[in-house]
């Protein structure tokens, strides 16, 4: 396979393993959409790290298997590509993108469908597609721009250029860079913290951002009020409320 979901202590990694770059065929596209649906189906996996291994994160799409489709062909396939990569970032659990060597093209839009990316110092991501004639079609033009803003994102898809580590973090397009032998561990730690939370309110405070990030304030602020005062019907709202009255903050222990 040449995409993976283990899990372990509530933490699913869905692991890219397509040497030598992790070129993201048509395969992998829908066998990450696989995963992905299957991650938040299952009652153990209560976040997630994508990761590509120790050397890199994906290099992006499949270029040998792109060149010999035409436009109708295209036309039919991109929904599946965008399907696959809407997949991951509609995941409602914590997901945090492991990012080592290349993230490129296709391999930047899904560290975008995260919603925490740490990377490693000798990482390079970029949205090299004009390069070739084209534009990201997995999401690039719609998430990055909302991540770092419009300007920004234009310059990295107008121009094609790849940035270091250091640049990205400065943009905002990563969260977190450390050492490569680093950063694996420290996406597992990230998601194994979260993994030990209240996965309802994870799941309320997520959608509540984003959906709220595709509509006006006022429909945001509804859908934030619907989620906080449905989390008082839950356990977990019980839980952390009486172990704050009784023990103090931050000692709650969810099921």
């Amino acid at each position: 396979m040449t995409v993976n979901l283990e899990v372990a202590d509530g933490v699913g990694t869905i692991r890219l393993d397509r040497p030598p770059m992790n070129a993201l065929d048509i395969a992998t596209q829908d066998r990450l959409r696989e995963l992905a649906e299957e991650a938040t189906r299952r009652d153990d996996v209560r976040a997630v790290v994508i990761w590509g291994g120790e050397k890199v994160f994906a290099a992006g799409a499949d270029i040998k298997e792109m060149q010999v489709m035409d436009h109708a062909a295209m036309v039919v396939r991109s929904k599946a590509l965008q399907d696959a990569f809407t997949a991951v970032a509609r995941i409602p659990k914590p997901v945090v993108a492991a990012i080592t060597g290349y993230a490129l093209g296709g391999g930047c839009e899904l560290a975008l469908c995260a919603d925490f990316r740490i990377a490693a110092d000798n990482a390079k991501l970029g949205q090299p597609e004009i390069l070739l004639g084209l534009i990201p079609g997995a999401g690039g033009t719609q998430r990055l721009a909302r991540l770092v803003g419009p300007s920004k994102a234009k310059d990295l898809i107008f121009t094609g250029r790849q940035v270091k580590a250091d640049e990205a973090l400065t943009l905002g397009l990563v969260d977190r860079v450390v050492p490569a032998a680093e950063v694996y561990e420290q996406a597992h730690a990230w998601a194994a913290r979260l993994a030990a939370g209240p996965a309802l309110a994870l799941r309320a405070a997520k959608e509540s951002v984003d959906a709220g990030l595709e509509t006006d304030i006022d429909t945001g602020l509804t859908i934030e009020r619907n989620w906080f005062a449905g989390l008082f019907a839950t356990e977990d709202r019980e839980t952390g409320m009486r172990s704050f009255v009784e023990e103090g903050p931050g000692k709650a222990k969810f099921r």
